[in-house]
């Protein structure tokens, strides 16, 4: 966490960040999103690593990846807590995002962190970054006030599966391998089984599952291109996300009655200390998921989201009374670690600098 924060510090203010990995892992992850990527290693095994392949992925992914990791697991048992005593899930949104951005501002004021100023062009690529944002967190928001934990991160554990494809049509990448997708059909097969014994069904709770299972999938390809290839610092990311996010939600905020919601609220201090947790948490999430956005593919980071979620189902089995049976906590279980053994997909060849490798760098 403190590697990836000072990556982002010692940029100066409005600059782009000067990726300081070897070249070669640069050229693996970096590459336009079109059908010229320029990779001439891309079906050796050292550019498949799974999850348990922690050399290959090298320690700044790594270090990342727990960053997330930690971020991620508790992220979801804070926003149901949030839920649970504060009742207003756009509220609650709305002020995790106007925190996000004050952290940002006053982080790059302060010259604690470097964020891009705001920019028409780079404001316009964002726009679809925030469809998707906020319709992800709505329906997440909306899925966790009427079904439990287990089956929104069962849902979750099958979108590896259509995101692959996603990779291989929009992002440049191969193909999984046998292997890879053979832990995705687990991944789905584990889902169905979670689906066929969950004692809590609820239409309205699928309901709000499918629709954020359509902006779960177009936010994390899209977001991903843009990582690719629109170059901004880090806290930039976050910056510009929260904030086209947070006006929008503010607006349409009064329109939901959700102020009337909060004038019967008993505010108490587990409430008000759930939901300022909630707020640290979003700022670090939204930092975590950027950076390990750019350092792997979709799909990758998508199954190290359902892997971390491992500690979410020990943590919300320890302190919520409404969970899964144990049949379906063991399916739940075959899904995260299936996931573990999924390889990342490499990027593909092109044909003609495969077969000539120089030609790529006698372009430039």
């Amino acid at each position: 966490m403190v590697v990836a924060a000072t990556s982002d510090s010692n940029s100066k203010s409005g600059s782009f960040i000067k990726n300081t990995q070897p070249a070669a892992v640069v050229d693996a992850e970096k590459q336009p999103l079109v059908s010229q990527v320029k990779v001439v290693t891309a079906y050796d095994k050292d550019e498949q690593p799974s999850l348990l392949d922690i050399k290959v992925l090298g320690s700044r992914t790594f270090f990342i990846i727990l960053y997330y990791a930690f971020c991620s697991s508790l992220m979801l048992v804070i926003n149901k807590l949030a839920v649970y005593h504060i009742p207003a899930p756009t509220f609650i949104l709305s002020t995790q995002l106007g925190v996000s951005v004050a952290v940002v501002l006053i982080g790059d004021w302060a010259g604690w962190l470097v964020a891009d100023k705001l920019e028409w062009g780079k404001a316009l690529k964002f726009v679809w970054v925030v469809v998707g944002f906020v319709g992800t967190l709505v329906a997440n928001m909306k899925v966790l006030q009427n079904a439990n934990v287990e089956t929104f991160i069962t849902f979750r554990s099958s979108t590896p599966l259509v995101l692959s494809v996603c990779d291989y049509i929009w992002l440049g990448r191969a193909l999984p391998n046998i292997r890879s997708w053979s832990c995705l059909v687990v991944l789905l097969l584990g889902a169905v089984g979670y689906v066929t014994v969950d004692a809590d069904f609820k239409m309205t709770a699928y309901f709000w599952l499918m629709l954020w299972y359509v902006f779960f999938t177009f936010d994390t390809v899209y977001v991903k291109h843009v990582c690719d290839t629109v170059e901004m610092t880090n806290w930039g990311r976050v910056y510009y996300a929260n904030l086209m996010a947070f006006v929008p939600l503010v607006l349409v905020l009064p329109f939901l009655n959700e102020h009337v919601v909060l004038t019967t609220i008993n505010w108490t201090f587990y409430g008000v200390a759930t939901l300022i947790l909630s707020c640290v948490l979003g700022v670090a999430m939204s930092h975590a998921s950027y950076l390990l956005r750019e350092a792997v593919s979709a799909t990758l980071f998508t199954i190290v989201g359902i892997i971390c979620k491992v500690v979410t189902v020990i943590v919300n089995l320890l302190i919520w009374d409404k969970h899964a049976s144990p049949a379906g906590i063991a399916f739940l279980l075959v899904c995260v670690f299936a996931g573990t053994f999924y390889e990342q997909a490499p990027k593909r060849v092109n044909k003609q600098q495969h077969q000539n490798p120089t030609s790529g760098a006698s372009s430039k």
